[in-house]
């Protein structure tokens, strides 16, 4: 084989190596060269983010991959990508497909079939397409009112910042400090004072014990008392006490002609001025009443 020259041989492997690299290229892109796929057509009025080879799901499994997308120069808002799918998918009339993303930019296309007793699509046929509105794109929804938000914000925070710098604002975080300081001091004596409380309750018990004993006793002795032979005594005591009471009222005794008779007691009167005259002349006269001489002579 004079043929196969080494150039022949190089111009061979470079053929193959390119080969292998086209269908290496297509692979890692998800078409698929060879299978008999079913192709569909996807019209949308934007395709922002959808490239060739992205991948095309259904209900989150990967069904196909996005084959070829053409731009309708006549009609902007008529974009069609071919999409090509497994040839054991079938897709239901009322199919719908959406371009959606995640957070890491990741771009794919989502299809949400239709119900199966509308009947089946052929293939080539066209599907409707749209725009998920994902995270990212409520993030941007939400910018107005951000936008709207933040002269609100700022006047807040420069009235946070207008209290904030006002001196009584400084003084009242003082006084705050001052009574935290307080309040920890006083713990520290509550805690002292609970603390010798507990060192001197055994004691306060002893001594209340003994308080308890001694009431015991005390309430002992007042058991054993004899209260009913008491109250006899104290019966009789006031019965003759009711006996001396009626004598003193009565005007038949000694006490009551005493405390009844007014001439009785005048009369007791004038002796007792009588005695008193007597005493008071026999103190000054003693002569007169006492006699004593050795003569026999008598004074006048």
């Amino acid at each position: 084989m004079k043929w196969l020259t080494n150039e022949v041989k190089i111009a061979i492997v470079a053929i193959v190596g390119i080969a292998v690299l086209f269908f290496g290229m297509q692979f890692l892109k998800g078409l698929t060269m060879f299978s008999s796929g079913n192709s569909y057509c996807v019209v949308f009025d934007n395709v922002s983010g959808l490239s060739s080879a992205s991948p095309v799901y259904a209900n989150g499994y990967k069904v196909g991959v996005v084959e070829q997308i053409d731009y309708n120069f006549e009609h902007p808002d008529k974009i069609t990508a071919r999409i090509g799918l497994d040839k054991q998918m079938r897709l239901a009339r009322g199919t719908t497909a959406e371009i959606s993303s995640d957070l890491l930019g990741n771009v794919k296309l989502e299809l949400h079939l239709g119900a199966s007793t509308d009947g089946l699509l052929s293939e080539g046929d066209t599907i409707q397409g749209g725009t998920a509105n994902g995270l990212m794109g409520k993030a941007a929804d939400m910018l107005p009112q951000v936008q709207q938000l933040l002269p609100k914000l700022d006047s807040i925070l420069v009235s946070v910042n207008t209290l904030l710098a006002d001196p009584s604002i400084k003084q009242s975080l003082g006084n705050i400090d001052a009574i935290t300081t307080n309040l920890t001091t006083t713990t520290q004596q509550l805690n002292l004072l609970a603390f010798e409380l507990n060192k001197q309750m055994p004691q306060l018990m002893g001594k209340a014990n003994g308080l308890l004993a001694n009431t015991e006793g005390l309430t002992q002795q007042l058991n054993d008392i004899d209260l009913a032979s008491t109250m006899k005594k104290v019966d009789n005591t006031m019965a003759n006490m009711e006996q001396a009471s009626a004598a003193l009222a009565s005007p038949d005794g000694t006490l009551g002609m005493l405390m009844h008779d007014p001439n009785l007691y005048k009369s007791l009167n004038a002796t007792m001025n009588s005695a008193d005259s007597l005493l008071i002349d026999l103190r000054l006269r003693p002569k007169r009443y006492v006699h004593f001489s050795l003569f026999g002579r008598k004074d006048k």
